[in-house]
């Protein structure tokens, strides 16, 4: 029997190296894409220790000839588009490399499956920042977007492109809507990485403060591992469907931190400072998220809370130090 094949682009991310865990396990032959796999920072497949069980290679996704090139020479029966800018933050500051990275990116995959013979599945990674503020009204895939960033400007432009490609040329194409999801690979750029790093700095002496932006921000929180596992459940059901991947739960970020002090019974009204250097030009305060449709469908629900989270991204660097 023949093996399946995946190729998954921005694998070298948090996302990426969970996913291909987890297609590895189940027999898949994996590809791998970054911008240079030369210098790719294999830092989250090696704790893995998946490394080198990955095919990995140079493509460029805002490049059409780069993109077709390799979806024709590698032949995917899918392909996980997870690749582009994922900062929030860093949009602001690098718009069009954001536009770029994920709607165009997205764009030249499904125009190359198009031109492709093989039935070839797409699954796209979508964002809860899509809808903007909720104003406390839970979202649902039928809520219209309102995007606040230009990363949320982004996402819901590929959205958009996958719901045309679905509907004009009969592709399976499908975009998980996916809410904030942790895990002990997620970047240190990211304000639950950093907030587990400061406690964990504090904690260890090495440092005596936590700066911040805004603490009044509400998201639903989840765990990474188990959120790839609803991208392949997506990509293995009968029609291609878009999802909202989250808990169904929101927190705020203050919730977080205190959280995250409360481990080692620390009070971090003596350790954070708000700093407005920090602030967005323009956040989401509220994003409430309503994943009934994939439970009701697939299945899938989350399992693991934010307390149990914030454990195991300590636990993670406990181990490490």
């Amino acid at each position: 029997m023949n093996k399946s094949t995946a190729l998954i682009v921005g694998i070298s991310g948090q996302d990426g190296a969970y996913l291909a865990k987890l297609l590895l396990s189940k027999g898949y032959i994996v590809y791998g894409s970054t911008r240079d796999s030369s210098i790719c920072d294999t830092t989250n497949l090696s704790r893995l220790k998946i490394v080198n069980d990955i095919n990995l290679l140079s493509l460029a996704p805002n490049d059409f000839r780069s993109v077709f090139k390799a979806v024709n020479s590698i032949n995917p029966d899918e392909v996980y588009y997870l690749a582009g800018l994922t900062s929030v933050g860093l949009s602001f500051e690098q718009p069009v490399e954001c536009m770029e990275s994920i709607s165009l990116g997205t764009l030249n995959f499904l125009e190359a499956i198009k031109l492709n013979d093989k039935k070839i599945k797409f699954f796209n990674a979508g964002s809860s920042e899509c809808f903007g503020n909720t104003n406390k009204i839970i979202a649902n895939e039928k809520t219209v977007f309102s995007p606040r960033s230009p990363y949320a400007t982004a996402k819901a432009t590929a959205f958009w492109i996958v719901s045309n490609y679905r509907e004009s040329y009969n592709l399976f194409c499908c975009t998980g809507i996916l809410g904030n999801h942790e895990s002990p690979l997620r970047n240190k750029r990211f304000v639950t990485k950093k907030i587990v790093n400061g406690v964990w700095d504090i904690v260890c002496k090495k440092s005596k403060e936590l700066r911040l932006g805004n603490l009044d921000t509400w998201r639903d929180w989840g765990w990474a591992p188990e959120y790839v596992e609803a991208m392949y459940l997506m990509m293995h059901s009968q029609e291609p469907e878009d999802y909202i991947i989250a808990t169904g739960v929101t927190n705020s970020l203050k919730d977080f931190v205190s959280m995250a002090f409360k481990k080692f019974s620390l009070d971090e009204s003596k350790f954070v400072i708000c700093d407005k250097k920090l602030l967005r030009p323009s956040d989401i305060k509220y994003s409430y998220l309503d994943p009934s449709k994939i439970y009701k469908n697939l299945n899938w629900k989350s399992e693991k809370n934010l307390e149990k989270i914030i454990d195991e991204m300590f636990e993670d660097l406990i181990n490490q130090s």
